[in-house]
């Protein structure tokens, strides 16, 4: 076997020990959606079931965006049922005054904002638990929701409200033999980019002296990342187009892994995560990092409080029920560690859409609730367990 050969299975190995996680978590992805459609003769493979996986799970995969980045930094955020349930209130009796559905938006995520600036001053600079605080919050704010509603669910005024959650981004030209070629257009477009930012980034590593991954391997992930996007891109298409919200969780989602793989504040929460005393240490204003990233939470809370009322038409006093322990499971699945420092956005995603396969797979079989939480807490344990043994065995634990 030549030299050139076994470089370069030492260097595929190497990448494929460091990625682990990831590998390995869209490879649990593709195994259960394909059990799953064995279980239920292909059910849930169907263009309209993969869309509603999407419409229904939104606003845990949009608080995971963000959850995983507080998690990053050893914090975590267990008052978010409560608070999406008082925004989504507040929001409905903002948008049956007639002030329309930007506005009601804007408010609604300056209130996520407002109500988290305050955890986050108490985290960083008061150095409360965060445990506590959100805790705290959590019945503080599922009080207020149920003296505001009077325990009664509020009704919207109309259906432009729930377009958040349940209406398409279509161009009506382009739908041809009923498949929305808006779809696959925007499928196109956003593989091109991913191309694009793949090599620019491959480049700049290199300019720079950094390990790149080899030819082959950049080839794979750019050919299995394209089959992705066109799979459902595809479903998108078959069925109505885009949702709204996918689009929506697709900003998010792009916003925030910029955030925190390309900028010096994403630098700044991996270094707080991995050991917030020498980051102090090393000039890094951990207390402003902190309350930046509760910031960031609210922002996203107040987005996720709008979307779920959207989804249900109306604002229920006790919604939000399990808004925490999801994301928080979403982000522990798709490879956060429950000591700080690692994890990354497009992880939770993969974790949050694991939840949402065995969710709605166990549905489709007609499973009782019951055994769903019990699958649930079974697969959120094996996944700190796999944390943990990962790390011992590579001597990080």
């Amino acid at each position: 076997m030549s030299e050139t050969t076994l470089k370069n299975k030492a260097t595929f190995r190497s990448l494929l020990k460091t990625n682990i996680k990831d590998y390995s978590m869209v490879m649990m992805l593709a195994l259960i959606m394909i059990i799953f459609a064995f279980l239920t003769d292909g059910v849930n493979l169907n263009s309209r079931n993969i869309t509603n996986i999407f419409m229904q799970n939104s606003h845990i995969l949009l608080l995971a965006t963000t959850m995983i980045l507080l998690i990053i930094t050893c914090n975590i955020d267990l008052a978010c049922p409560a608070t999406c349930a008082f925004i989504g209130a507040v929001s409905a009796m903002l948008y049956n005054t007639g002030i329309g559905m930007v506005p009601t938006v804007a408010i609604s995520v300056a209130i996520g904002i407002a109500i988290y600036a305050v955890m986050g001053y108490m985290v960083a600079y008061l150095k409360m638990p965060a445990f506590i605080v959100t805790l705290g919050f959590l019945l503080l704010f599922r009080g207020l929701t149920y003296i505001i509603t009077n325990v009664t669910p509020i009704s919207l005024m109309d259906d432009g409200f729930k377009q958040i959650s349940s209406g398409m981004v279509d161009i009506p030209s382009l739908v041809v033999d009923r498949v929305h070629y808006t779809a696959l257009l925007v499928g196109v477009v956003l593989f091109v980019l991913y191309v694009i930012a793949d090599l620019a980034a491959r480049r700049n590593k290199a300019r720079y002296g950094f390990e790149v991954s080899p030819v082959f391997a950049v080839v794979l992930k750019i050919i299995v990342v394209g089959a992705l996007i066109g799979a459902i891109s595809w479903k998108f298409a078959t069925y109505r187009g885009i949702p709204i919200v996918v689009v929506v969780l697709g900003c998010t989602v792009g916003l925030f892994t910029f955030i925190s793989k390309r900028t010096v504040m994403g630098r700044y929460i991996y270094a707080v995560g991995g050991n917030a005393r020498s980051a102090k240490l090393s000039g890094i204003n951990s207390e402003m990092v902190n309350f930046i990233v509760f910031l960031m939470m609210g922002f996203v809370a107040g987005l996720a409080a709008v979307v779920f009322t959207g989804y249900m038409n109306s604002a229920l006093p006790q919604a939000g029920n399990m808004f925490d322990m999801d994301s928080i499971a979403a982000c522990y699945i798709g490879g956060a560690s429950a000591t700080g420092g690692i994890g990354s956005v497009m992880g939770a995603i993969i974790g949050g859409l694991v939840m949402a396969g065995i969710n709605n797979g166990m549905s489709l079989m007609n499973i009782a609730a019951q055994w769903q939480y019990v699958v649930k807490a079974v697969i959120l344990l094996l996944a700190v367990f796999y944390d943990i043994y990962t790390r011992r065995k590579s001597g990080l634990g």
